[in-house]
């Protein structure tokens, strides 16, 4: 049994692997702070007082083990943790000084006087209530921000928002506006601050993690993104769709770039697709060409990829060497090396090379053809205009802080919602975009981080699971770390704890969202309280309702569990799908609310009595347990802390072949080098659900099994966990 934080003594410190010199100071420092704690007579909040007090004095150091952080927050929160507590456990607390630094910050105290009247008071006291007027008032939201992103018209919009059509849900936004966002990225500025010599991107190979990082400035990038646009325009139409199927190193950035530069459409596609995987999407898109490497280079290894990519493409290929100047694969007659590509058509152009006059669209022009992750079935091909961009990169100044000289990095891929989200955060907000070539789970990836002194660090939950349990970060300073985030799937709060440590607790800002978004809706924010996994506001001009089995709203203060629906006006959400209905998938069979149709997203979240928002998981993982209804997320979260040798679980439901109440079953993998029974989880599993979440849950079954079966963004196929194990019943039926 934990101890509260009152009973902790010396050796307790000692046991959790602090020296003697260690544990003797820190415990002579935790008592100061518990007799200043004292005099607060508000026992609920002396909890958040004693926690702010040791991470604002900085006193659990990034270099004292986990086993000791673990210790301290779960002795300060020892209430929360042992007794049915409604608010949650927080964090991270802003400061007023810091808080008008930021960028949201800066901006209300610039214009909410005006806007809010005497109702304002400074940005975290009228965070809620400057919200609450972007979701009102968008039009002169919007018309504020776009002065603080890089992005300038060629011919600007006859207005914000045009609701005149009532067939288009989410209005018309900058309507008659033409730019090219690629050129945007790429131009200087003086707000926000992106001079010529400003760092682009710093990238380094895994191959040379004792190097020193490389380093692309914006003047580098644009010549480089002007010679591979005019290679494109000679090469392909404008309008083309053409393919990424590449890690995501400065060379794809640069590529990207250059295609939407050039007027053609980014088809963007994972690297880590089998080959029916890549031509379903090229089918879709209708892709005239694709970029590829010839190998991935990962954790010392090289995978073939152009191999893959010509099994499922007929259409030209244009190859980058994975190492060195000249490819390692034979190519087909009708497809061309990098240097081949850009050689022969630069040969063909008379003027500069590195020049390139761009190719200006209206701002509804698609840009980008994305696919979503495919959980339930076929991806739906997603098409991104120039507004998603616009919206990316608000989401990360508002919600990320995202300021110009900030170093930004998130191991992922073009393929993902993240690539592209990232390349337009940095390159429209004037930070510098930090890429590592290479696999993201080991320790020369978190060496890369140290050296290239990144501020802002993106991750998914796995991955930061992958790093706690290997300690291969162990010794690594990252306390320039101003910002943590995370996306993709549901934080496990231990993981979090261990994450924000590493830099004496920066925030995780937490983002959920999605590609037909182009944005989180909900996320955390650096003018509000932080709690480990949850999220703590709409993001800005975002609103939303929680509504009941019946479709009715629940009140906006009230504490609840439903399903989200979204208010339909969002700049740079989706209007179309290629391959699917886009009316029928996200607004037919929606309740109305307040005159217009909510927008679907599918999540079932919790809000609790404080506010914050609590992902449950996603409306077709929910499962009636004797007339009650849970979701997974719920279940696991509980079935994750049920024993030490738990690396992960996953909770379905399936349905009796006898017919009645759905069984409760949980597949776990366990941690490398631990063994359990599945009876013996079976009683922990059943224990804690029924301490945690309802005496009336049981478990019916638990299967250990070696790996979950996952998309290729890392999220849990529970639908097939669920078959398994249908089909599994079936038989045991019938013998």
């Amino acid at each position: 049994m934990v101890k509260s934080v009152r009973e902790l003594e010396v050796g307790d410190f000692l046991n959790a692997g602090l020296t003697v010199a260690e544990a003797n100071q820190l415990y002579r420092l935790l008592r100061d702070i518990l007799s200043q704690c004292l005099s607060d007579t508000d026992n609920d909040n002396q909890p958040s007082l004693i926690w702010r007090h040791l991470v604002t004095r900085k006193l659990l150091k990034p270099s004292f083990p986990h086993s000791l952080h673990h210790l301290l927050y779960h002795s300060v929160y020892h209430s929360a943790f042992h007794t049915q507590h409604a608010s949650l456990p927080l964090y991270w607390f802003p400061s007023l000084d810091n808080s008008k630094r930021t960028n949201l910050g800066r901006f209300m105290e610039t214009h909410a006087p005006q806007l809010l009247g005497p109702s304002y008071k400074d940005p975290i006291s009228s965070y809620r209530l400057f919200h609450n007027f972007s979701v009102q008032h968008p039009q002169l939201y919007w018309s504020l921000l776009l002065k603080e992103l890089s992005v300038s018209f060629v011919e600007p919009p006859k207005c914000i928002l045009d609701t005149s059509d009532p067939s288009r849900h989410g209005g018309t936004w900058l309507p008659g506006s033409v730019l090219n966002i690629a050129d945007c990225c790429l131009q200087p500025s003086s707000h926000p601050h992106k001079p010529d010599d400003s760092l682009a991107i710093v990238w380094r190979d895994e191959a040379f993690h004792d190097s020193e990082v490389n380093r692309i400035t914006l003047k580098q990038l644009r010549q480089q993104v002007m010679m591979v646009a005019k290679a494109i325009d000679a090469t392909f139409s404008k309008g083309d769709a053409i393919a990424i199927d590449m890690q995501m190193t400065a060379n794809a950035v640069i590529i990207y770039l250059a295609i939407v530069l050039a007027g053609c459409v980014v088809v963007s596609i994972a690297d880590s697709f089998a080959p029916k995987e890549i031509a379903t999407r090229l089918r879709v898109s209708k892709a005239k060409g694709i970029f590829t490497q010839d190998f991935i280079a990962r954790g010392g290894r090289k995978f073939p990829l152009y191999s893959r990519v010509i099994e499922a493409a007929a259409c030209k290929v244009i190859v980058l060497p994975v190492l060195g100047d000249d490819v390692g694969v034979q190519l087909r007659e009708q497809d061309l090396s990098w240097k081949g590509f850009i050689s022969s058509a630069n040969q063909t152009q008379n003027s500069r090379s590195d020049y390139y006059s761009p190719s200006y669209q209206s701002v509804d022009s698609i840009t980008n053809i994305l696919f979503s992750s495919g959980t339930t079935g076929d991806p739906k091909a997603i098409p991104w205009t120039q507004l998603a961009p616009i919206r990316s990169a608000a989401d990360g100044w508002a919600a990320i802080d995202v300021q110009a000289g900030d170093v930004y990095c998130w191991p992922t891929n073009l393929g993902w919602v993240m690539g592209p989200t990232i390349l337009y955060q940095c390159f429209l907000l004037g930070a510098t975009l930090a890429l590592y070539h290479g696999s993201p789970q080991d320790r020369n990836f978190g060496k890369f981080v140290q050296d290239a002194g990144v501020t802002i660090l993106g991750t998914v939950p796995s991955l930061v699971k992958t790093w706690k349990n290997t300690n291969c970060m162990e010794g690594l300073d990252w306390t320039k770390i101003k910002t943590f985030c995370s996306t993709g799937e549901t934080s496990n709060v231990d993981d979090d704890l261990w994450l924000s440590s590493k830099a004496y607790y920066s925030p995780i800002v937490e983002l959920c969202g999605g590609t037909e978004l182009a944005s989180s809706y909900i996320a955390g924010s650096p003018l509000q309280p932080q709690a480990f996994g949850a999220f703590s506001t709409a993001s800005m001009t975002t609103g939303f309702v929680i509504f009941d089995e019946n479709g009715v709203p629940y009140p906006d203060d009230v504490a609840c569990v439903g399903e989200v629906g979204l208010f339909p006006l969002s700049l740079g959400a989706s209007d179309r799908i290629l391959n699917a209905d886009h009316e029928k998938v996200y607004f037919k069979g929606m309740p109305i609310y307040k005159g217009k149709v909510l927008r679907r997203h599918g999540d079932i979240i919790r809000r609790t009595v404080d506010g914050y928002i609590v992902v449950q998981g996603r409306a077709d993982d929910t499962m009636n347990l004797g007339g009650i209804k849970t979701s997974s997320v719920e279940i696991e979260r509980v079935c994750d802390r049920a024993d030490e040798c738990i690396l992960e679980t996953a909770a379905v439901g399936v349905a009796s072949t006898n017919g009645g109440p759905e069984q409760l079953v949980i597949f776990v993998v366990l941690k490398k080098g631990y063994n359990s029974t599945a009876e013996t989880l079976k009683m922990k599993f059943t224990k804690a659900i029924q301490s945690n979440l309802n005496p009336l849950f049981k478990v019916t079954l638990v299967k250990i099994v070696p790996e979950f079966p996952r998309t290729s963004s890392n999220k849990i196929l529970r639908r097939v966990l669920r078959d398994q194990m249908k089909q599994e019943l079936s038989v045991q039926s019938r013998l």
